[in-house]
């Protein structure tokens, strides 16, 4: 019987490049996609295709009941990967925008996650594996509505971990870093709804800030292709000891080592360069 798996957000990027890696591998997928054109040209790829989106909790039942019922209710995996994130410093987030970015980047997350583990534990054994970020280990300045959904999955996850210890089910972070997609694009339009910045005391940072999210910088130099994503998932749900965590590009990994090693004043001082940086 073929292993199986619900990867989220699979219109493009990431999600896109794991959901057809991990069929390559022999591996059911079930993707989902939230628009219909997308759920169309999945669905042509060969993909299990169902419409889910992380802000509609019914379409999250639905969406694992589909699953229950297309594979007797066995799934090995789940790829929680759909997420946006919301450009902005701390105090011009309304708390309207702030509730949004955790309804979609960590209650969904939550709520699909809590609704698949039953299929797990009945057949005592699973993989859920989380896209968090670099910017789940370290803040950055501008980005404080992303930050705390991914410091917040982050700490699900690892209590998550603890809590299933010795049932069979693993729980893994990948930290990504720098990826090419198109994440940027929809951040981009996240802040021109939502951010006011004629009022804002950052006025002339968003101006500049802005042309870089447009592509108006030079480029950055240690992104990497999904397909490094890719590699870290494979070994998160094929390794009989899969790692709690995976650092996949080299920010993350110098990130990581510097909260570690670094007090936090000096920390604070790479972190506030990184930030304007990118």
């Amino acid at each position: 019987m073929k292993r199986t798996i619900l990867i989220t957000g699979c219109s493009t990027g990431i999600g896109l490049t794991c959901a057809l890696g991990m069929q390559a591998r022999g591996w059911r997928v079930f993707a989902t996609a939230r628009q219909g054109e997308d759920i169309e040209r999945l669905t042509t790829a060969g993909l299990d295709v169902i419409y889910m989106d992380y802000d509609e909790p019914e379409s999250i039942e639905a969406c694992v009941s589909q699953v229950a019922a297309a594979t007797g209710g066995r799934l090995y995996a789940l790829f929680n990967n759909g997420a946006y994130g919301q450009p902005g410093a701390v105090e011009d987030l309304s708390r309207d925008v702030l509730k949004a970015q955790f309804e979609t980047n960590v209650f969904g997350w939550h709520d699909l996650t809590r609704q698949v583990l039953p299929l797990m534990r009945a057949q005592g054994a699973g993989r859920i594996v989380q896209n968090s970020s670099i910017l789940g280990l370290v803040a950055m300045k501008w980005r404080g509505a992303y930050v705390a959904s991914k410091f917040a999955i982050e700490g699900l996850s690892d209590a998550l971990r603890l809590e299933l210890r010795g049932s069979g089910i693993h729980v893994s972070l990948i930290e990504p870093g720098p990826i090419w997609s198109k994440f940027m694009d929809t951040a981009l339009k996240h802040y021109d709804d939502n951010i006011d910045v004629e009022h804002s005391p950052y006025r002339e940072y968003y101006l500049q800030r802005r042309k870089r999210l447009a592509g108006e910088s030079r480029p950055n130099r240690f992104k990497l292709p999904p397909e490094a994503v890719l590699k870290k998932l494979v070994h998160a749900l094929e390794s009989p000891r899969p790692k709690a965590r995976y650092h996949v590009t080299i920010p993350t990994h110098v990130m990581a080592a510097a909260r570690r090693l670094l007090p936090t004043r000096a920390l604070d001082v790479i972190l506030d360069k990184a930030s304007d940086g990118n």
